[in-house]
Order: C-alpha cells, then sequence, then structure tokens
C-alpha cells in the first residue's frame, strides 16, 4: 500500500528569477562521454536563464589550481544563499553549508522493501571492509513512460556519495535543501519541464522546480530531492544505503552485507555496473510512487540481457492477466487497469469510432524490458501501457490518432503519448486507476 502523505499546499507560483543552476561543467570533470553541452537558445531558456557556472567553478573543472574561488569557502560553489524561485518553503530543510567530510566512492546500492533498522544498520557498518554508509529513500517515479530512480536524500551527507566534483558544489545541495531538484543533464531534454522550470513528479502533487542539473551516481540515481519531498511522494523511509568500500574490493563485502539483509532485498555493485552493465544474477527492485503505485507494488526482478528482464513469478500471478475487451480482443495488461481499458474502449464503439483503431496495429501492453538503449524501466514493464495503431503514429510526429478517441482515454485516466515533448503519439499509458462502476 502507498504511504499517506501529508499535503501541502503551495503558494502562489513567481517566475523563476534565477532558473537552474547548469553544471554541465562537472560532467566533463567526471569523464564522462554524456557529451552534454551548456543548454543555449530558446529551449535552453526555459529551465537555465542564469549563468551556467561561477569563474570558480570553471577553475575547478579544468584543472587550474590558481587564483581564489568566488567563494569565501573555497568549494568552487556560490554564498550559499537559499535560491530566489518561488518555492514552497514547507519543502525548505536546513541548507547543508560547505562539505564537512571527504568526498566517499558509490561502490554498492542497497535496496529494501521497508526502511532498515538501526541495529542491523550498526551491523552493517562493522562490516569488515565497509568504509562508510548512507541510509536513504529510493522511490520510482513514472514520467512519460520512462521510470526515474529518484532519491530523497539529506544534502548535507548524500552529496559525499555524487560523482566528480558535484559534492563541492554548494549551490546544487543548497538548492536541493532549498526543496529544488538536482537531475542529470542528459534528463533536460526528456522531461516534461515548463517555461518556468517546473516539473510534476506525480499527478495531484505539488510542482518541483529543477534546481540543479548534476551529473548522478550512474545506473543508480537519476534525480534528486530532499526528504520533505520524499514524504509528499509516499517515499518509504530509509529503505536504501549507499556503500563505500574504499580500497576493499566490493564483492568481499556482498556476501555477509546480505547476509544481513531480508530475503527479496536488492543489493547492486555499482563499480562492476559502471563497468559491464547491469548484474543479471543481482535482483533489481523498483518501488513504483504516485497514482498508479497500488497498480504496482513492490516490483523485484532480474536483467536478462539483450534489454529484457525477468519480473519475479510471484508479481507476475499477482499483477498481470490475460482478458477480452472491445475492438482489440485478447490482451495482457496489468490487472488494475483491465476495467478502465475495457470501459474506455467501450465508449470508443459507443462513439462510432470502432474503426480509428485498428485491432492488426496493436503492438501489445505488458513486455517486461528496458526502454531501448537504456537501463531505464517502461511502463510497459508494468502492464500499465499500450501502443495502438503504430505505422502511423510513430515518435517525434503528431500522429494520426483521432483526438476524440485520446480524449476518451484521457477521461478513462489515461495520458497520451502524442502530448509529450518528444512525442509518441501511438503510446497511452495509465496516469491514474479509475473506479469504473
Amino acid at each position: 500500500m502507498r504511504r499517506a502523505r501529508q499535503r501541502a499546499v503551495r503558494p502562489p507560483r513567481r517566475a523563476a528569477l534565477g532558473g537552474a543552476l547548469v553544471v554541465v561543467l562537472l560532467a566533463a570533470a567526471c569523464g564522462g562521454t554524456s557529451g552534454e553541452e551548456a543548454p543555449t537558445g530558446p529551449e535552453a531558456t526555459e529551465v537555465a536563464d542564469s549563468p551556467t557556472a561561477t569563474d570558480g567553478e570553471d577553475r575547478a573543472a579544468s584543472g587550474d589550481p590558481g587564483g581564489p574561488s568566488d567563494s569565501e569557502d573555497g568549494d568552487g560553489s556560490s554564498d550559499g544563499e537559499q535560491p530566489t524561485v518561488g518555492l514552497d518553503p514547507a519543502f525548505a530543510v536546513d541548507p547543508p553549508g560547505r562539505l564537512k567530510d571527504l568526498p566517499r566512492t558509490a561502490d554498492i546500492l542497497v535496496q529494501t522493501r521497508a526502511g532498515i533498522p538501526e541495529e542491523t544498520l550498526a551491523e552493517i557498518r562493522d562490516l569488515e571492509g565497509v568504509q562508510d554508509v548512507e541510509q536513504f529513500s529510493m522511490l520510482q517515479v513514472g514520467i512519460e513512460n520512462r521510470v526515474l530512480n529518484l532519491a530523497a536524500v539529506d544534502p548535507a551527507s548524500f552529496r559525499r556519495f555524487t560523482p566528480g566534483q558535484v559534492p563541492q558544489s554548494r549551490e546544487v545541495w543548497d538548492r536541493v535543501a532549498g526543496g529544488e531538484l538536482a537531475i542529470a543533464p542528459e534528463l533536460q531534454k526528456k522531461l516534461p519541464i515548463d517555461e518556468q522550470g517546473f516539473v510534476e513528479l506525480d499527478q495531484g502533487s505539488p510542482q518541483v522546480h529543477l534546481g540543479a542539473l548534476a551529473p548522478q551516481i550512474e545506473n543508480a540515481v537519476d534525480a534528486v530531492v530532499n526528504v520533505k519531498w520524499g514524504e509528499e511522494l509516499g517515499a518509504e523511509p530509509g529503505n536504501a544505503l549507499l556503500i563505500s568500500t574504499g580500497i576493499t574490493a566490493p564483492d568481499k563485502v556482498v556476501k555477509p552485507l546480505t547476509a544481513l539483509l531480508p530475503r527479496q532485498t536488492s543489493v547492486q555493485r555499482l563499480d562492476s555496473v559502471a563497468r559491464f552493465g547491469l548484474d543479471i544474477n543481482a535482483k533489481q527492485t523498483a518501488f513504483v510512487v504516485g497514482s498508479v503505485s497500488e497498480a504496482v507494488g513492490v516490483f523485484n526482478y532480474t536483467v536478462l540481457g539483450g534489454g529484457r528482464i525477468a519480473p519475479a513469478e510471484s508479481w507476475v500471478r499477482t499483477h498481470i492477466t490475460t482478458a477480452q475487451v472491445p475492438i482489440l480482443g485478447s490482451v495482457t495488461c496489468n490487472k488494475a487497469i483491465i476495467p478502465q481499458l475495457t470501459a474506455a474502449l467501450r465508449e470508443v464503439v459507443e462513439t462510432g469510432l470502432a474503426d480509428e483503431i485498428n485491432p492488426g496495429e496493436y503492438a501489445g501492453c505488458y513486455y517486461p524490458r528496458f526502454i531501448a538503449g537504456s537501463t531505464t524501466l517502461s511502463n510497459h514493464s508494468f502492464g500499465l501501457a499500450l501502443d495502438l495503431n503504430t505505422p502511423g503514429n510513430q515518435r517525434g510526429t503528431v500522429g494520426e490518432m483521432d483526438r476524440t478517441v485520446v480524449a476518451i482515454f484521457k477521461k478513462w485516466g489515461f495520458g497520451w503519448g502524442g502530448d509529450w515533448r518528444y512525442t509518441d503519439p501511438m503510446h497511452f499509458e495509465a496516469v491514474r486507476i479509475v473506479d469504473v462502476r
């Protein structure tokens, strides 16, 4: 069941004055190959009205030790003032200030169904080879058929585990503490960010402002918010750990670590992920939150290779079914959406538009795999999305879907890919579960 969330009322939004802090220079400092450039042109001004970096940050990225920093702390950041955008103070925590501890390597990621007790945490810290441990909340949010790993964190301590020079960038973590979102730079063009730099992480929740583009922990974290945002989104407190093993090989820690944790816990070696891709022997876990969270529950799976995954058989038995629906005939989808899918298709028939959906061009609903070329889960993995009339509705086009059909599907709780920034007009996905009576 999804945790009850405290609903906060956000005051009327002002225009974002500061824009997003763009830390693209840090991507190069990490030795990555993302190839991101500083945003330019009209599209960039939607979320990046401010300068991309301070002079101190430029020196740090280039490796030039000369010259004083623009920050009195000497950490290549600004003066640490809170952001000036129109933010809800209900989502702010104390700013972390300057980095007080040494950065750590993120070697192992642990995800459990529930929070990890203090006594277990103490035992993990005492394991031979464990240098440091950071407890936080990990949740998955589905945005435009892309399931993002969102970490709800204490900015003061979590920052130590982030890559490159991100731990020293005080402004990034002041913005997260102030209630803003930090994302990996490559996600900027893939999220539905409005002209003022806000994005909705869950239908019905207040929108969060994009405050920083900064590299995240590869194949582990896509975006970061503070703990108050985690509470709003229904995160399970303390259900994840980052473990640093320092000079000890992580594989020497995995076995004794696993022995301390509940069954079905996901223990992922991030060092091997970086070199070889996701471990096909390790259990993976997704804790989806949001309007359709109860339709997914806890999603355990293993990686098969070739972009395919194998959900736990117990999950498939309880969540996936094959049913007969109007127009399409037999479909295999998540049990939770069958009633509203049936209702939507029945209304299409009753409206006289059945011929606008070609059952021979239906491309399926449930197929467990990553989005092509990534390790990001799709809503098709949960059986919550379906593709219709595929030949005439390719990505990046306006598509040929009848707009009355689209309106009917929206009425019955489905979002349409034709509304996305990078359109996918064949795609419909459940964005809320409708009680069909």
